[in-house]
Parts: structure tokens; sequence; C-alpha cells
């Protein structure tokens, strides 16, 4: 039904970051298996320092092996409207190049910027437009500090987001609060799916496979009641607040272990550990490659997504909720974050976070106390993550669904 179609991902970050790795090439070999020709355009930082000639043609071979093309560019950081810009324009013209030479029918522009090259090469060659909306950015800027509410910026990306709006052929947002927000009214005649940030189960596998005593001894963690932490910290991903909950967590049971695995090498959260009173013994803040989740997240108890709530969140689906389930694990989560409060709800398969305050850190850890007496609960959990987060029967699925309705006559 979709072989068809012969699109080209545009996507404004580099090929080895984790969220490409574990978000995008995923997707992207999923759409593979369905038919679909797939070329991929990535913005690597720095390339020459951090990609040699035999780096590069390892990735293309592997990728090509996967049925993917891949194709780079430069990205460009200062100053950073001009430089985008300029990596807008750059960006169309080698699309419309691909688009020739792999007869590309249908450009995929992953967040605003990929959009935005992809309208500029639609206009060049006539091919369609899918607009992969990945969240509300002029207000993420707002959320974050850097930009002022109805301030320039703000107004051109606001502006920008309506022009790729009416450009796009299709639409794709993460959570029903999004499409609510943009399209109150509906996307009219054009196509739209709500695709959450997914994880195929085939990741845990070998993790789920393991004998968990086993695991958590090798880890150090035998007769600890592990809370872990997935992630980049800092940000609307708060620091202090998850310091706060997990010291919480330590004053009623002095078993417990606070394990934070970062992407990044960070001290700010092992410094706010100790100020609260845990020691080295009772905490590991470790920098780890995406690969080794699963193993770790086989030997928790009990996961964590502390963030700040705000208009911006309403179009959050965290990876790391997806992958939590998919391990089995009972999460405590920040009430009002996308859908994640009707989801939670349904599946009984963690508690909401209402506040940041002692009274309101003791009731969670009430309620997920209550619910880790369930032997059922890690079984419900990895069927909450097959219903609602599946890379194939849910992400793969919409995706192939969507290239569809967007190419079709």
């Amino acid at each position: 039904m979709t072989t068809g179609a012969r699109a080209l991902y545009l996507c404004y970050f580099g090929l080895r970051e984790p969220l490409v790795q574990t978000q995008v090439l995923p997707y992207l070999r999923e759409l593979v298996a369905g038919g679909v020709s797939m070329s991929l355009l990535t913005f690597e930082p720095e390339p020459k320092k951090r990609w040699t000639k035999e780096a590069i043609e390892e990735w293309r071979e592997r990728l090509r092996r996967d049925g993917i093309e891949w194709y780079m560019l430069k990205y460009h950081k200062h100053p950073s409207l001009l430089a985008t810009l300029f990596d807008v324009i750059r960006g169309a013209l080698l699309a419309v190049s691909i688009s020739r030479k792999e007869r590309i029918n249908l450009f995929h522009g992953r967040s605003h910027v990929g959009a935005a090259i992809g309208a500029l090469a639609k206009w060049m060659t006539g091919a369609r437009l899918l607009f992969d909306i990945r969240g509300f950015l002029a207000d993420e800027y707002v959320d974050s500090g850097n930009w002022r509410a109805g301030g320039l910026l703000f107004s051109m990306t606001k502006a920008a987001e309506r022009w790729l709006c009416r450009a796009s052929d299709g639409f794709v947002v993460l959570t029903e609060s999004a499409k609510e927000t943009l399209f109150p009214g509906g996307a009219g005649a054009k196509p739209l799916e709500i695709i959450p940030c997914c994880v195929g189960e085939e990741r845990f596998a070998a993790a789920l496979r393991s004998d968990r005593e086993t695991t958590r001894a090798e880890l150090g963690l035998a007769g600890r009641t592990v809370f872990v932490y997935v992630g980049a910290l800092g940000g609307y991903y708060l620091t202090r607040e998850t310091a706060g909950l997990l010291a919480a967590a330590r004053r009623r049971d002095s078993s417990t272990y606070a394990l934070v695995l970062t992407a990044t090498a960070s001290n700010a959260m092992a410094e706010e550990l100790e100020q609260r009173g845990l020691t080295k013994d009772d905490y590991r803040v470790t920098k780890i490659d995406p690969g080794e989740v699963p193993r770790y997240l086989r030997a928790a108890d009990v996961a964590l997504a502390i963030m700040r709530p705000s208009f911006a969140r309403r179009s959050t689906s965290p990876t790391k909720l997806a992958e939590y389930f998919a391990a089995g694990l009972p999460v405590i989560v920040t009430a009002g974050i996308g859908d994640v409060d009707a989801h939670v709800a349904e599946s009984r398969g963690g508690v909401l976070l209402r506040s940041f305050d002692e009274a309101a850190y003791n009731e969670a850890l009430d309620a997920i106390e209550e619910l880790r007496r369930d032997p059922r609960l890690a079984a419900r959990c990895q069927a909450e993550a097959r219903h609602r987060y599946d890379l194939g029967a849910v992400g793969g699925k919409r995706y192939l669904r969507l290239y569809e309705a967007i190419l079709r006559p």
C-alpha cells in the first residue's frame, strides 16, 4: 500500500545523538519494513572534528543495509537565527538535489526547522510535505527562559508555524492535548495522526529474560529499593525536585537507592542529593550508552519523570515513560504533562505528583507503595507499553497510514 512512497526525512540533529539513535532511526526502519524507500538528511555539529571519512562511510553503509540512504550537512550554531536560516536554505537546496536523484515524492520534516526545509523543497519540486510537530517550539523557548512571550522571535516562530501548517499536506502530533490546541476544529481535509514517543519491545527483550536478582547483584543493588531516573537533567526536567522526592523516599526507607542515568555527565544531581543527606552509598549518577538502559531498568523498582508543567508541556510525550513501562516499571510522573494523566489513570501503572512539597512527595510515595503490592503490576506496565507506545503496532503503523493518506491522489 505504501510501496510508492519515496520519502526524505529531514532532521535538524546529528546522526549519533541519542534522540536520533533511539527515536528517529527505529521509526525509519519501521517505514522501510512497510515498503517505503527512505532517505535521511541530518545536520552534524563540528563534522570535521567529530567525524572521520571512515566513520562516515561506515555509518552510510550500515544505514544502507537498513534500507536508508544517508546524507549530511554541517550544523551552524552562531548567530542563532541567521545560522538556522542559512541551514534551512542549504538543506532545501540539498533536499531538491536528493529529490531528483532518489525521485522523492514526500518530504518528512521533523519539527519546525525540518518542516521549513521541506516546505521550500516542496515549492521547488512539487513533492508533498509531512509536518512532524514535536512540540510548541516558541512556547518551549519561553518556558526555558530564552525568549519573551509575545516578543519578536516568539511572534516570528508562531507566524512560521502557521505558514508551515498551510504548506503541509499532513501532520503528526505527540499528544491528544497538542491536537486539541493546534487543531481545535480538526485539520480539515489534511490527514493527522497522534503518535507518541514509542519504543521497540525487542530492545528490552534480552534484559527482561535475564534474572533480575542476578542483574541487581552485578550492579551492586541487592537488597536496595531502587528509584531510577533516565535522561537529561536540567531545563524542564527538574533536578532539585527530583532530588527532593528521592530524599523523601530515603527518609521513609533506609534501603532506598537513587539511580540516575544520564546521556551527559552532571554533578548537579549528586550535589542536590548530598545536600539532602544521601551519601555516596545511597546513589549513583552515571553516564551510560542508550543500549545499556534496559539492563539498568531491569534492576530498578520505581521510575521517575519529574518535569515542570506548563502550556508547552501539553505537547510532550516523554520517551522515558515508554521505556519505563516497557521494562515493567511503575512510574511517579508530574501531573499535567501531555496525555500522561489519563494514561496513568487508565493503566494503573503509576501515580501522579501534583506539586513539589513534602506532603505531595509522601502522598505519591504512599500510592506507589500500594501499587507495588500488586503482583500483576509489572505485567500491566508492559501491557501499557504495547498498547500505547509500541514501535511497530503504534508508531510504525500510524506513520505508514499517514504516508498512504498524504500520497493518495
